[in-house]
């Protein structure tokens, strides 16, 4: 297809694409004119010489396209066969969606109950399971504790003491030969619970290691394993209290000249 320049009247060849990315209208790249190329577009130059090519008069309605070339298919085409689309034969609502024990189930509706009470009952049954296998992090979670004190308050009942051992201050701790057994240590230490909140005693680790920071020995010691009052044990270390625990093991040698306490 050509235009024509109106001002310069240089004639360019055009195509459909870059007419139709300024939509119609085009830059002279002799005279930087701005014009529209659909005023006269033509498919065919005339004999030369010419001067002007024909302008076209827009009309009040537009022209009508009678001659198709192409109308694209919309729809998706498929090459399989699914034995699920064939056409079937009309049938009842009833009958084409609904199988025979549902259509027994919706006749029965008054029977649903005991369905209901099954599901909440199992629903009851799995949340004291998940609560039961996550006791430890419910009974010191600083949001559920006290929810579930005053809900044992109510039924009378009592939980374990909470566990924060991060809470726990070693404000002392000295270790010295055993004045009665030989070949027996004592090591001594002073804890002081940081929490606003009764606390359980902890399990205590004491290691014993050489110059190089290499473990001699280890142990674990249990409450009862350094409190003998067994009421002790069940009140727990209070808030804000301090308490002293001793410790009898036994002296590995001369290579252990350091400790450490560790509350698990």
């Amino acid at each position: 297809m050509y235009t024509q320049c109106p001002e310069c009247a240089t004639v360019y060849n055009a195509d459909a694409a870059t007419i139709a990315r300024g939509h119609g209208m085009v830059v002279c790249s002799h005279c930087s004119a701005l014009f529209d190329a659909l005023r006269t577009l033509a498919d065919h130059l005339p004999p030369e010489p010419f001067e002007r090519l024909d302008l076209h008069t827009p009309e009040a309605d537009p022209p009508r396209l009678g001659v198709p070339v192409y109308r694209p298919n919309t729809q998706a085409t498929t090459f399989t066969f699914d034995p699920d689309e064939r056409p079937r034969p009309r049938e009842s609502r009833k009958q084409l969606g609904t199988p025979a024990f549902a259509r027994h189930a919706r006749r029965s509706g008054g029977r649903r109950w005991p369905w209901v009470a099954g599901t909440v009952l199992l629903s009851l049954s799995l949340a004291a399971q998940l609560a039961y296998a996550e006791r430890d992090a419910l009974l010191n979670n600083d949001t559920v504790r006290p929810w579930l004190d005053q809900g044992c308050q109510t039924l009378e009942c009592r939980l374990p003491l909470r566990r924060a051992n991060h809470q726990l201050e070693l404000l002392s701790r000295d270790i010295r030969p055993h004045p009665s057994v030989p070949g027996a240590l004592i090591v001594s230490a002073t804890v002081r619970n940081a929490a606003v909140f009764d606390q359980a005693f902890p399990v205590v680790e004491i290691t014993l290691s050489d110059l190089d920071e290499n473990r001699v020995a280890m142990r674990r010691f249990q409450p009862r394993d350094y409190l003998g009052d067994t009421r002790a044990i069940e009140r727990g270390l209070a808030a804000g209290a301090s308490t002293a625990l001793v410790f009898e093991v036994r002296d590995p040698g001369k290579n252990a000249v350091a400790f450490e306490f560790k509350f698990l």
